[in-house]
């Protein structure tokens, strides 16, 4: 013992000897004492972001090769059958780079049963062809595909056929649905490939997925995973373990609920509508998503850009993690100040970098015989009542925004909310309305400036036939103008986050019935916002506007649907300080929208 315990004695000043070292070395003057130094050391932190920069490049410049090998010039015969199949141009082979890439993207994804009988039927094919087609594919039912939406499905044939995740970005209305439909219907019949595939949405718009399932893709058997505890028990039991159906889907708040289940399966794709639910990689759903196993992965959205340019690297790394590991190396190539500054440079490294991944086609560009939407701002006053509150809220008069008679507590705590809701309607304040008893009267009109020009546009529209959408951002509004509705009898419908899924699919089927009664439906932004179709409503108003100006967006697509012939008036309702919020939203808009992807022109199919 003796013996062992000098031996480690004495190895002890050789193992603490490079400890020393750091000690010696903090004695060195700092860097930012030495400016040569510190050059250097700059230098060479921006050769290694370069260098891996350049890594990025080169991989994406890749995949965008093999790209532009099955997305050629040529176009081979629409294939009738999988049995008449005719050759198309053969796939490239890829590097060992992509192989690895594909391995990684691949790896603990299947069983291996799944696994080898996708081998056998890869083996049975005499050749290997990458399909492209001309015109509508035959399994695509009630209707023909429009000439974009082809190229878009082959442009997402020719991501699968490379092992490539992508985003499928069109502008609102283009459909993206059944773009997404008929990708899957080609996985069925042409490629046989396994199911299940997992869709995942927005709540409102479950009802709408199901029904295009069974319009335009008939032969694939599409399950909806909704409901109370109970409910997803028993459907989780006797339909989803069983395994007799194709495509899942389900709703973001279900894939947080029952993430245990949605983990047992071995998605062939994994479908995301509405992606920029997950532009925060640290959020509760994007964390839960990226732990769902898959081969393939697909995003849809409309505003593929919403406040900066980290949200579209957190859609990147969920498509290709191997690929978009880093966020600070992406925040560091396109630094948001020098991309919004128009450095074109810069701005033309990122479409390079996005363009094999990307697919954005305008409205403008591709549906030449759409009217153009006709928008109508109307700039409203402040009835009598909003300038008493509005000076007693600048003024900071506590007692009258909390109520008279309640509670002491503070709630002027966001000045520019309070002053939003006076804008609104006095009455969202406690104690403004008159009462008790509170009546629905006159009263209800002539205090707010919104309302006062509301009640003169409403019967005109009704006069010439249009329907309407309202939409606002506080539930408490929607309450105001049900209340008047049913004062004016109006026939109105109602949706908002508390909704529950059987009355959302109650009232959209209600408001979109031939022959409907319904003239109002007023919605809350971001519930009604979100895939909703709403195509037979004319005339959209949006009673306040959402600071972030995609939000809208969404809600004003709502009616400009591909097949509406109707002129389609936007009505804006701004006052003094929601014009300056909207102007700075716009900027904003413009700022990532054209310069970041439009200016790309990412329509490359």
């Amino acid at each position: 013992m003796s013996d062992s315990e000098a031996e480690s004695t004495n190895d002890e000043p050789m193992e603490l000897a490079p400890t020393i070292e750091p000690t010696v070395l903090l004695k060195s003057p700092p860097k930012v004492r030495n400016p040569q130094e510190n050059a250097q050391f700059e230098a060479k932190i921006a050769t290694d972001q370069g260098n891996r920069f350049e890594f990025l490049l080169k991989q994406t410049e890749l995949f965008a090769h093999f790209m532009q090998t099955g997305v050629g010039v040529g176009k081979s015969k629409t294939p009738t059958s999988p049995l008449k199949m005719k050759p198309g141009r053969p796939l490239a082979k890829p590097t060992e780079k992509s192989k690895s890439s594909a391995i990684g993207d691949h790896r603990h994804r299947r069983t291996e049963e799944e696994e080898d009988a996708e081998l056998l039927t890869e083996s049975k094919k005499s050749n290997n062809v990458l399909v492209r087609f001309e015109e509508s594919p035959s399994y695509i039912k009630s209707g023909e595909m429009r000439d974009y939406q082809i190229r878009g499905l082959n442009w997402m044939i020719s991501l699968y056929e490379h092992g490539i995740n992508g985003i499928l970005a069109d502008e609102m209305g283009l459909g993206k649905t059944l773009q997404t439909i008929s990708l899957l219907g080609y996985m069925k019949h042409y490629r046989h490939t396994p199911s299940p595939h997992l869709v995942i949405v927005p709540k409102s718009t479950l009802s709408n997925w199901m029904a295009e399932f069974k319009r335009w893709c008939p032969s694939m058997t599409a399950v909806c995973l909704t409901g109370n505890q109970d409910e997803r028990s028993v459907f989780i039991r006797d339909v989803m373990m069983p395994g007799e159906w194709d495509v899942c889907i389900t709703s973001y708040e279900m894939c947080i609920r029952e993430k245990s289940v949605f983990k047992k399966f071995n998605w062939r794709y994994i479908v995301i509508d509405e992606a920029h639910r997950i532009k925060n990689e640290k959020s509760k759903l994007s964390e839960i998503v990226r732990e769902f196993k898959s081969a393939n992965r697909l995003l849809l959205t409309g505003t593929p850009l919403q406040n900066n340019l980290h949200e579209l690297w957190a859609l990147l790394n969920f498509l290709l993690p191997d690929v978009f590991n880093s966020a600070d190396d992406f925040d560091s190539w396109f630094c948001a100040k020098d991309c919004l500054g128009g450095d074109n440079e810069l701005v033309s490294r990122l479409h390079e970098v996005l363009r094999p991944f990307l697919l954005r086609r305008i409205k403008s560009d591709v549906e030449k015989k759409l009217l153009p939407k006709k928008e109508t701002k109307v700039f409203i006053g402040l009835s009598k009542m909003q300038r008493e509150w509005y000076t007693k809220i600048l003024m900071k008069d506590i007692d009258v925004v909390n109520g008279a008679g309640k509670s002491d507590k503070m709630r002027l705590l966001n000045i520019l909310m309070q002053l939003r809701k006076c804008c609104n309607h006095p009455y969202l304040f406690d104690g403004a309305e008159p009462g008790p008893p509170y009546t629905t009267d006159m009263h209800l009109v002539e205090n707010s400036g919104k309302m006062v020009i509301l009640h003169k546009l409403l019967p005109r529209l009704k006069e010439n036939g249009s329907r309407v959408l309202i939409f606002s951002q506080m539930t408490r509004q929607l309450d105001i103008l049900e209340d008047y509705c049913f004062w004016q009898g109006y026939d109105y419908c109602r949706l908002d986050g508390s909704t529950p899924h059987d009355d959302r699919t109650n009232s959209i089927n209600e408001f979109n019935a031939p022959g409907s009664s319904k003239f109002v439906f007023m919605l809350s932004t971001r519930a009604g916002g979100l895939g909703i179709n709403l195509a037979t409503a004319d005339i959209v108003v949006i009673y306040d506007s959402d600071w972030n100006p995609q939000v809208d967006l969404q809600a004003m697509v709502r009616i400009t649907k591909r097949c509406n012939t109707l002129i389609t008036l936007i009505e804006r309702e701004n006052m003094e300080l929601e014009e300056k919020k909207k102007q700075r939203g716009r900027r904003k808009h413009q700022d990532l929208e054209h310069q970041r992807v439009a200016k790309g022109k990412l329509t490359h199919p």
